[in-house]
Formats: structure tokens, sequence, C-alpha cells
């Protein structure tokens, strides 16, 4: 089995975004395999019975503000999204539903997107035009995302990650250790070291 470290996110959590940034670094310099896994974070909540930041003011405000800290330290080109929160559930089960070999593509562009350039990344005529960035059709893509399988495969991956005590996004998972929040990564790759 080849060793890596489970990187649980969602594209609409600013800290996945941060994450995602220095795990690309990461990957230019070292040879490490992460392991992509797209999550729902509302459900995951639900399960956890969490109130979502989002939805609280004081927590909301610290947020903006962390995460703009965050990005200028790492140098992440970041934009606190004027449409945050939107409804990820369709954009989730994309990232299921494309082929392997674009998936980083993927997530780069909807990242991007929506931490990058404030687009609403849940609006069709927008996510139809990032989806002819990826060469991806739109029409296959809006079909492909309904298919049962791929609805139940988001829905068993935030079951599995609830089970193994995941309740935010993200969260890195190594050696059956779970290190939660983008602050954490050193700490992942520490135990993935050992």
């Amino acid at each position: 089995m080849i060793k890596s470290i489970d990187f649980y996110f969602d594209f609409i959590s600013p800290y996945s975004y941060l994450a995602h940034k220095k795990i690309k670094y990461i990957k230019e310099i070292k040879d490490i395999n992460f392991n992509y896994k797209a999550i729902l974070v509302g459900g995951l909540h639900n399960l956890q019975g969490i109130t979502a930041p989002a939805f609280i003011k004081p927590k909301l405000e610290h947020m903006i503000g962390d995460c703009d800290l965050i990005a200028k330290k790492n140098k992440s080109d970041f934009i606190w999204n004027s449409k945050f929160p939107i409804n990820s559930l369709n954009i989730m089960r994309g990232y299921l539903f494309v082929n392997d070999k674009i998936k980083s593509l993927y997530l780069d562009v909807m990242f991007d997107a929506y931490w990058k350039d404030n687009l609403d990344i849940s609006n069709e005529i927008t996510l139809k035009s990032l989806l002819e960035k990826c060469n991806i059709d739109s029409d296959k893509y809006l079909e492909g995302i309904k298919e049962l399988k791929i609805k139940n495969e988001l829905k068993d991956i935030t079951q599995l990650a609830f089970d193994k005590g995941v309740f935010g996004a993200p969260t890195y998972a190594v050696n059956n250790k779970i290190f939660w929040g983008q602050d954490r990564l050193e700490f992942a790759l520490d135990e993935y070291n050992r």
C-alpha cells in the first residue's frame, strides 16, 4: 500500500483553499502522496451537530481576517468571496465525477475561481465557463453529478469522515491520526515521516 496523507476538503472552505496551496507547494519539492477526499462540510457539520462559523457573526468576522493573515504570510492570492457561503454540493459531486486525469486541474480552477477571483461557482453560467477551462463537457458533467453513484459516493465519504472523527475542513489523516485545520499540515507531515 502506498503511504499517503488523506486531505478532507470542501471548496466552500477558505482554509481548504489555503491548505491546498500549501500542498501544491510541498508536492513540488517532496514526493508525498496526498489523497484528496471530497466531503460536504455542511453535511458533516449537520452530522456533528455543529453550527458553521459562517452563521455565527463574530466567528465569521474572525475567519475573514484570519484567512487574510494566512494568505499574506504564505504569499497566496486570496479574496474573501462576496457570495460566501454558497451551496457546494454540485461542485463537490463534480470532483468525484470528473476523470482522474483532470482532477488536479479541476481543483485548481474551482478553488481559484472562488477564493482568488471572487466568482460564484454555484452559478450555472459561471460553472460552465470554468468547466470549459478544464476541457469538461458541461452537459455530461451536469448529468453526471445527478447520478446516484456520485450522490452516494459524496454521502459515503462524508459519513466515513464523520465516523473517523472528522468535524471540519480541512482535515488531514495519516497513520490513523487526525489533524484539523490548515495550520496542522506540518504535524501531519511529521506523522507521515515517522
